[in-house]
């Protein structure tokens, strides 16, 4: 057996407090969708979650900014001297390393 198969079957414990207006909304949230109040929280903290991730691993612009977005990767400015300067410095101390 995997370690992976090990532990699909393990769980972890999460507490909250909360106030007691919270507990009844949750309650009654849980309820309505059939839910035990556990399993209603644990669905709600992922989505939760996987919205929090998704929203700061995509980038949104607006069309102004997808226009120069997109201009810049089709059409790159030219390296300035200092950025030509660093590169240079860079391939040398590669070099020497080698």
């Amino acid at each position: 057996m995997t370690v992976k198969e090990k532990q699909k079957g393990k769980t972890s414990r999460l507490e909250a407090r909360v106030s007691p207006d919270a507990l009844a909304m949750v309650k009654r949230a849980a309820e309505i969708q059939g839910r035990t109040v556990s399993d209603f929280v644990v669905a709600a903290a992922q989505e939760a979650a996987q919205r929090t991730i998704e929203s700061a691993q995509i980038i949104r612009l607006t069309l102004e900014g997808q226009q120069q977005f997109a201009e810049a990767i089709l059409n790159p400015p030219s390296p300035g001297a200092r950025l030509k300067k660093t590169a240079a410095r860079y391939h040398q101390l590669i070099r020497e390393v080698r």
